[in-house]
């Protein structure tokens, strides 16, 4: 997956409000056989049985077919998903993270997430975001009353901002996934970055 560096994202929400939206429902099970990791591929996938009916014709009821947040996710528009409660649940299936990461999405906040897809989703470049269940349901009226409505998300200060009502919540996050997203570095990138002090610290033992 992409990987950009992040420090403040604001933009557009598309509001998820179900519920243990699980892996299934995130990606179905059919994508799990293919062997390409192409982003889009698993974008066009992301809650695709949610999205398109048997004939693979929209479903114009659903939240992401309707206009106001139909549009793919760019600067500014779209890239935080407001997801509902035990965001993430069922399988591990890191598909379901590629997924989200191939449509383009940068933060998925909600009140809980599954814990193997919360990590998932970090190891792909997108930061999940857990506020209190009362800040969730704000941002969910907020939306609901104006999808214009943005919300940013400052993962430097680790805050998250209601910009319809001013409102802000702290989050977590563990300060290795947070240097790493800062700095654009996956584990690989990470241990490559390290590799001088890595040989010392080796060149050290050996020499003990």
């Amino acid at each position: 997956m992409a990987k950009e560096k992040f420090d403040i994202i604001q933009s557009t929400c598309i509001p998820i409000e179900i519920d243990n939206n699980n892996t299934d429902n995130i990606i179905p099970a059919r994508y799990l056989a293919f062997t390409t990791r192409d982003p889009k591929f698993y974008g066009d996938a992301f809650m695709h049985d949610l999205r398109y009916d048997a004939n693979n014709e929209p479903i114009a009821d659903f939240v992401m077919n309707k206009p106001e947040y139909s549009a793919a996710p760019s600067k500014g528009i779209h890239e935080i998903i407001v997801g509902g409660q035990n965001w993430g649940s069922g399988s591990s299936r890191e598909h379901a993270a590629w997924a989200i990461a191939g449509y383009g999405v940068r933060v998925v906040i909600s009140n809980s997430f599954a814990d193997i897809h919360r990590n998932n989703l970090l190891n792909c470049f997108v930061l999940p975001v857990i506020v209190s269940r009362e800040f969730q349901l704000e941002l969910f009226q907020s939306i609901a009353k104006d999808p214009k409505t943005e919300v940013k998300v400052d993962l430097p200060n680790q805050t998250v901002t209601n910009m319809a009502t001013g409102k802000s919540e702290k989050f977590e996050i563990n300060g290795y996934k947070k240097y790493c997203l800062m700095n654009a570095l996956d584990d690989i990138d990470f241990l490559l970055e390290n590799t001088a002090k890595i040989e010392a610290w080796e060149k050290k033992q050996a020499n003990a």
